[in-house]
């Protein structure tokens, strides 16, 4: 039987450039294809030898960096299923996933390593070791003591290969199942759809713990063998000064309004550039246009999450909309739930949908329709030639007075208010409407004052126009830059108890 393990078509992809740099760090020094095969040969020699048998978890929560990558490969390499963590989460959030997902071996760092091995002990996990940025750790010791294995355990396409937990904003964290035929459909597809080469440099300046640096980024670039300029997080001045090597780099909304902040980015920071993705949250069109402006480049935005992989991306050779997400990948299915014409759920069938949630065959049932469409929990419409664009989260929608409101419409009027550096908009408990509309601005310099606001809302009907509005500091977000709405609610409560 061929074997459908990933890794086999990775390392089809690169095992005749060897020699050639993968991970380029920002001191210069290059890990080559052939480096990381070897370190993932020792990886998947180290957790083998810890008793790691094909379908094992194996549950990480340590820092970015190149032997967090070859223990990724390592594992895939073994058959294991691979479990990254935000590095974020606090110990008793690490405690309900390594109950849930009940691994055999569970890496964290050194700083971490007393507090949570007494986690892990307790949720019964076999051997806890650390590994550190710079690459030291016992777990390093263990790849370095045992034999490398250089097997490429075969595996089903239907086997997992890795399990992503979701935010948990509205409830405990799903573990996402994802499969060999996931990666890699969705690889070969973006790879081919981006025409990625082996000329191309891509700049990762991503976590490594998410769907997006750690998939859509590294398994793209792999599978042309190119050069990756791997930074260990985001940081204006590290992007800026990396960006000439570069041809390709993908980002969170953030990274490119913090780039738009510096007053002198333009066109001479991205000259040798051949194309900007922007991903994970939605980007608002002011930036989409300011970045235009500034650069000559038109960002590509696409859609995906990690139930699904990408799902949908605008197009490399044709019209980028801004405010769009594109059409829907080839193989990728993606229907409107509800009246035609109207806004309502994105719906997605194709290879690249999860296997269900872990352990949670409820939700697994929930979250497909009874004819098999994986149900996104995202709002959105089609057009008459399936461009697809987002309104929302479902959750997000607001009721107020019976009405239907979708929050991008009124941020999207927000954002591009003189003064306003972006908007979230919310719903909150009010007496006699059920939900009020409240709006939470951050400012670009000064602040327009509330007739300004009314005067730009004055298009849309008057139910869907925010009754209070707060200034902030800055929206609260997610480690991949999404705005956590939850957060908002819940601050803005009460604010319509007094009326």
């Amino acid at each position: 039987m061929t074997s459908e393990n990933f890794f086999t078509a990775l390392h089809a992809a690169y095992r005749d450039a060897l020699d050639k740099p993968f991970l380029t760090l920002p001191d210069g020094r290059s890990l080559s294809y052939g480096e990381m095969d070897a370190r993932s040969a020792q990886m998947a020699g180290a957790l083998r030898a810890l008793g790691a048998s094909p379908g094992d978890r194996i549950v990480m929560q340590v820092d970015k960096s190149p032997k967090n990558i070859a223990l990724y490969l390592g594992a895939m390499r073994a058959g294991l299923v691979y479990v990254p963590l935000n590095t974020a989460y606090t110990a008793e959030e690490v405690r309900y996933f390594l109950e849930d997902a009940a691994p055999k071996i569970f890496v964290c760092t050194r700083e971490s390593h007393d507090q949570l091995a007494h986690v892990a002990k307790e949720a019964g996990v076999d051997h806890v070791l650390t590994l550190t940025a710079d690459g030291a750790g016992t777990l390093c010791d263990a790849a370095f003591a045992a034999k490398p294995d250089e097997t490429i355990v075969p595996r089903a396409e239907t086997d997992l290969a890795v399990i992503l937990y979701t935010s948990g904003t509205t409830g405990r964290s799903k573990g996402a199942m994802l499969t060999h035929e996931n990666l890699a459909s969705n690889a070969a597809t973006l790879n081919a759809l981006w025409e990625f080469s082996e000329t191309d440099v891509l700049l990762h300046a991503l976590p490594i713990f998410h769907i997006h640096g750690l998939f859509v980024a590294l398994h793209t670039a792999m599978l042309s063998a190119c050069e990756i300029l791997f930074l260990p997080k985001f940081d204006v001045g590290d992007v800026r000064k990396a960006l000439p090597r570069a041809s390709v780099i993908m980002g969170v909304p953030t990274f490119y309004t913090r780039l738009l902040a510096e007053k002198d980015f333009g066109k001479g920071d991205t000259a040798h550039m051949r194309l900007f993705i922007s991903g994970s949250a939605p980007l608002t069109i002011e930036a989409f246009n300011t970045f235009e402006e500034r650069t000559g480049h038109r960002i590509l935005e696409r859609y995906g999450m990690s139930e699904a992989g990408m799902i949908a991306s605008n197009p490399l050779d044709g019209e980028r909309i801004a405010g769009t997400v594109g059409y829907a990948l080839p193989g990728i299915n993606v229907r409107i739930a509800g009246e035609a014409g109207a806004p309502g759920e994105v719906e997605v069938k194709g290879p690249n949908i999860c296997a269900g949630y872990w352990k949670k065959p409820d939700k697994t049932q929930e979250a497909f329709t009874e004819d098999g469409w994986f149900r996104t929990g995202d709002v959105g419409m089609l057009s008459d030639d399936g461009r697809l664009s987002l309104v929302g989260r479902e959750k997000d929608l607001i009721i107020a007075g019976g009405f239907n409101i979708y929050p991008i419409e009124i941020e999207q009027i927000l954002d591009a208010v003189a003064g306003v550096a972006e908007s979230a908009v919310v719903g909150v408990p009010h007496a006699d409407m059920g939900e009020g509309v409240v709006a939470a601005l951050v400012a670009d310099g000064a602040a327009p004052d509330e007739d300004m606001l009314a005067a730009a809302l004055s298009p849309l009907a008057k139910f869907k126009r925010p009754r209070k509005f707060y200034w902030l500091d800055a929206l609260p977000r997610n480690t991949m830059g999404k705005v956590q709405k939850q957060a908002l609610r819940e601050r803005f409560k009460d604010a319509f108890t007094n009326g």
